[in-house]
């Protein structure tokens, strides 16, 4: 605990020497309207003629030391229900709007689009984003960490869209519903964003360096409100669903299961700023699936949650740690694997999540989830203590506190529970033990222009039979200066460190230093935006024991004016393996444990310009493998048909070779995507995915009508089949239909 004391003065002394030289902020006012704002596309209001207006932005990308191409004139006003925003949109250059396609949260790099980004906590570290397409698709967000912005998260809000010759205007109206906020501030950070795809031009109303994201809240201006917004007003919305589901399992030869199903979700605004969210019977079938990876690893490979209800306020629970020892991973929740290793659903009954401010410095998040029990089920990252087959039910808590310091930092505490429920001790074919916990606590540093960034953190692991060594703990600090950034940490994950809920995929490990450097030149041509040369290098330990791994990196990229980039990489990389180990994955002779393997290899990289309808990318890398070699190749080749949909296809070639007794193949892995919008509300997506090493083909068809603000239809057809034959594995069909109801 000392360590951490030294550590807060520290930083308490950078995070002070840096706020003397803050750049000056913009601001802007908001006033209340003075007649009624119709939601058309055209600012003939007399609000809108009184309006203070942002304006003169400057460009963040990809210069930074000079006003927009195409210039963003944004005016705000409010009444009792809604906040406003009337942005005209000026585009002097010919041609056709880029925009990636019609469907809601498109890709910002892709897209032509205005945003808002809004901190209404002050905190310039969580907020909300409002992004707009010059064919009214709507994009919204939650901002975590002053950068990482989440779309999954839905609300309603409404806009329209106008367009002319040389600008397009944007109309946009914003619940204070939808908003979180304290009431009585009459302060609030904001941010304006334009991304000039056409110019390949990103501009701010306030000024954001090159080197940072321009949706960084560490550089917002301030919105100033001349009345104080309205009181927030109580806010409950139910969300329920019907879905009827029809599945059979061709290779156990079961006949056609029809299911029906009911469930709701609800929100309920605890106060203006802490917000409540209930499931019961939750159903996520109209999740995209994962995109398949190519696995020639020895541990766990890394998915993204994509399930909606645990995404808001998700950076409180799923950040806590490092990516190599995270305490919670929500994935592990009503998701395990049959007696075959097949990942399978496990239902979930209920849950509960309690998030938010309680005030300017203490921010909480507790959920709670129970699950049913499931015969043949094993949880992954749990520890099959009996080699049993039977789940039984499981409760999940993940609490955690965090209270902000300084003006973007703060210091957390996290507990994660996971408790089998009706557990019997005496029965041997328990595949969980009676409980799994882990506490521990976070630092988190950031100045004031993000020059400086920490992390500190501390768990511990508790089980019904003790452990050594079940705690884990790691140190990050980073540099960021226009010219520099230079990064260094280390971790240590002890070997009774167990965190069944989180995402640990190796124990037992001092990795005493991963150090990244790059220095950024900013060439003075007209082809080139940035040269970024790097060097990597990374060891790890196994404590009173050998090496167990090393790797030397250097590295080069080239950002060109067209937005092609192209990188090169030479790498070199010890690995001591401490279990049997076959590189391909094959099941063949494994290379023996104890035994050490230092290879290199190179790697190239091209990506295509972007902005136009054909694009692609292409990669190369071969070199030394363990004892033999390995090539791998791929591509993603795409055409868009804007703003109707696209084809994208990527493809994956590995070659290992290792020489006798062990294995050496090769397989592909094929997945075409077909994306149609057929208008802002009617879509369909087909996901077509052949994995020779996983002997699969998926087929995966997503029809989605959006009928009205957050309400939809969902058809999903989900195929699988053996590739040789083309035999199939297993079928299903799902129709679903969700409501959103505001009481």
């Amino acid at each position: 605990m000392k360590v951490l004391y030294y550590l807060l003065i520290f930083f308490s002394i950078i995070n002070a020497a840096k706020a003397q030289n803050m750049p000056t902020e913009s601001n802007v006012s908001i006033s209340r309207a003075v007649d009624k704002i119709n939601i058309d596309g055209v600012l003939d209001e007399q609000t809108w003629l009184k309006a203070d207006v942002a304006k003169d932005f400057y460009l963040s990308y990809p210069v930074d030391n000079d006003f927009a191409t195409s210039q963003t004139e944004v005016r705000i006003s409010f009444d009792d229900n809604f906040m406003y925003f009337g942005i005209i949109c000026y585009d002097p250059t010919p041609g056709k709007y880029i925009v990636e396609s019609l469907r809601r949260d498109w890709s910002f790099s892709n897209t032509e689009n205005v945003g808002i980004y809004i901190d209404p906590f002050n905190d310039k570290t969580n907020g909300f984003s409002f992004n707009l397409s010059p064919y009214n698709v709507q994009r919204e967000g939650l901002i975590a960490n002053a950068r990482d912005i989440s779309t999954d998260w839905d609300n309603k809000w409404y806009s329209q869209v106008t367009n002319f010759e040389d600008k397009w205007i944007a109309e946009i109206a914003i619940p204070f519903k939808t908003l979180r906020y304290k009431d009585n501030l009459t302060e609030w950070n904001i941010q304006f964003i334009r991304n000039d795809v056409k110019n390949n031009e990103i501009s701010a109303w306030t000024a954001v360096p090159q080197q940072f994201r321009a949706s960084n809240l560490g550089f917002a201006g301030k919105l100033s409100w001349n009345d104080p917004p309205p009181p927030p007003k109580p806010n409950v919305s139910i969300i329920p669903y019907v879905l009827g589901q029809v599945t059979k399992d061709y290779e156990a030869e079961t006949d056609f299961e029809p299911v029906g199903k009911v469930g709701l979700d609800a929100k309920i605004a605890v106060t203006s700023s802490l917000n409540l969210d209930l499931t019961v019977n939750p159903d996520f079938s109209q999740v995209e699936v994962d995109q398949q990876i190519v696995n020639l690893d020895r541990f766990e490979l890394f998915f993204p949650e994509r399930r909606q209800f645990f995404l808001e306020n998700s950076d409180l629970y799923a950040r806590s740690g490092f990516p190599s020892s995270r305490a919670f991973f929500s994935r592990r929740i009503g998701i395990a694997s049959d007696t075959s290793g097949n990942r399978v659903e496990v239902p979930i009954v209920f849950g509960a999540r309690l998030s938010g401010k309680i005030n300017k410095d203490w921010r909480i998040g507790l959920m709670n989830m129970q699950t049913a029990a499931r015969k043949g089920g094993v949880l992954p990252g749990a520890e099959n203590l009996n080699n049993g087959y039977n789940l039984a039910g499981q409760n999940y808590t993940a609490a955690v506190v965090q209270r902000q310091l300084w003006s973007r930092s703060n210091i957390g505490a996290i507990f994660v529970n996971r408790q089998a429920t009706q557990y019997d001790p005496t029965d041997t074919t328990n595949s969980t033990s009676a409980f799994n916990r882990v506490a521990g606590i976070d630092f988190n540093f950031a100045d004031k222009t993000n020059t400086w960034l920490a992390n500190v953190y501390l768990h511990n692991s508790f089980d019904p039979v003790k452990k050594k060594n079940s705690f884990a703990q790691g140190a990050f600090m980073g540099y960021r200066t226009r010219y520099w950034s230079i990064n260094y940490f280390h971790n240590y994950i002890g070997e009774g460190y167990n965190a069944e809920v989180g995402f640990v995929p190796r124990k037992g490990t001092f990795n005493i230093g991963t150090f990244r450097t790059q220095y950024i030149i900013y060439p003075k041509t007209e082809s080139l935006v940035t040269i970024k040369p790097g060097i990597n290098l990374t060891y790890t330990l196994i404590p009173n024991g050998p090496l167990a791994d090393r790797e030397a990196g250097a590295d080069v990229e080239f950002a060109f004016i067209n937005t092609s980039v192209l990188s090169v990489a030479v790498n070199q990389q010890f690995t001591h393996l401490f279990r049997d180990f076959d590189p391909t994955r094959t099941g063949g002779e494994p290379l023996p444990a104890g035994t050490g393997y230092t290879w290199a290899s190179g790697r190239v990289r091209f990506s295509s310009d972007r902005r136009p309808a054909f694009s692609y990318s292409l990669t190369g890398n071969y070199g030394s493998y363990y004892n033999g070699t390995r090539l791998t190749a791929s591509t993603n080749i795409g055409y868009r048909f804007r703003p109707l949909g696209s084809i994208f296809m990527e493809v994956i070639y590995n070659d290992v070779k290792l020489p006798e007794p062990y294995s050496s193949t090769n397989f592909w892995l094929i997945g075409p995507r077909f994306d149609l919008t057929f208008t802002n509300s009617l879509f369909l997506t087909t996901f077509v995915q052949y994995n020779e090493q996983a002997n699969n083909v998926n087929i995966n068809a997503r029809f989605q009508w959006r009928f009205a603000p957050v309400s939809d239809l969902f058809v999903v057809y989900t195929d699988n089949y053996f590739p040789e034959n083309f035999t199939v594995k297993n079928r299903a069909i799902v129709v679903k239909f969700s409501y959103w109801l505001n009481l």
